[in-house]
């Protein structure tokens, strides 16, 4: 589902306009920005493979790992999964019923997008609002790893929380726009 052109053609179409309205370049900026942060979510994704190679290699060719390192392992885990949810439903490959979806009308189909972002953009927000002091707490009383030789600065890890959910609702609501924008040709086209 990749746009031709590169990403500076895309930003170009983006913010030039056209025929385009505001809400839809709007809607392409913020897919725009999720691109390229679900980018660095598969780096993360290729760093953490050479991290348990590495892993792998120090304990069992050299006789030892850090605690640190596994450690860090983990903590790589939640970026991943966190900033890659948003991308994963940028590019509609998200976990949904296909063989009902697919056969419904084009109409339907936009009214369940719709929905469905705009209850994705709810329980984000929920999320968001819920984490936030969870991070904070983390950050004040200065929680880092109870293991001998783990990492600090434990906020971090759990910043991703409300990072993530932030950048979930940024593509819901990107899908919303699109999806009324949509609904609002589909009834001006008389479908």
């Amino acid at each position: 589902m990749t746009e031709k052109g590169g990403t500076s053609a895309r930003l170009d179409r983006a913010v030039a306009g056209g025929s385009r309205s505001a809400p839809e370049r709007f809607a392409d900026l913020i897919e725009l920005a999720i691109d390229r942060i679900g980018r660095l979510a598969a780096w993360l994704g290729f760093a953490l493979v050479l991290l348990v190679a590495y892993d792998v290699l120090g304990r069992y060719v050299f006789g030892g790992a850090s605690v640190a390192t596994q450690e860090l392992e983990w903590h790589m885990l939640p970026p991943i999964a966190l900033i890659g949810m948003s991308y994963t439903m940028r590019h509609q490959e998200h976990v949904r019923v296909d063989v009902f979806y697919e056969k419904f009308p084009p109409r339907l189909r936009i009214v369940i997008d719709l929905f469905s972002a705009l209850l994705t953009a709810a329980i984000a927000i929920l999320i968001i609002k819920l984490s936030l002091n969870y991070v904070w707490e983390s950050y004040r009383i200065g929680e880092s790893s109870p293991d001998p030789g783990g990492l600090p600065y434990r906020f971090i890890l759990k910043a991703f929380i409300p990072i993530g959910f932030t950048l979930l609702f940024l593509q819901a609501l990107a899908q919303c726009i699109k999806s009324a924008l949509a609904l609002g040709g589909s009834k001006r086209d008389g479908a």
